[in-house]
């Protein structure tokens, strides 16, 4: 199959172009550690796949409209103790 066969066929399945797909899917893993881990956006850029955190952080702005760090603050979940 030609690359553009594929790309075409890849984006009447998804929606999305092959690029944006795997975009959206690291952008939602980085969102996921940015909820759960207190890691620096620098490992989590590169636990998803990228080595450019300049770049994903413009990218991770573009689709979710926060920086990295607005989110972190606005939906880090804190354990809490829960004491009887």
């Amino acid at each position: 199959m030609s690359r553009r066969t594929f790309e075409r066929r890849f984006k009447k399945s998804t929606g999305d172009s092959p690029l944006i797909y795997l975009q959206r899917t690291r952008i939602e893993a980085a969102k996921r550690l940015l909820e759960t881990d207190e890691q620096t956006f620098d490992q989590i850029c590169y636990r998803v796949g990228y080595e450019n955190s300049n770049f994903f952080r413009e990218l991770f702005k573009k689709h979710t409209g926060l920086l990295p760090s607005e989110y972190q603050q606005k939906f880090l979940v804190k354990p809490t103790l829960f004491l009887r």
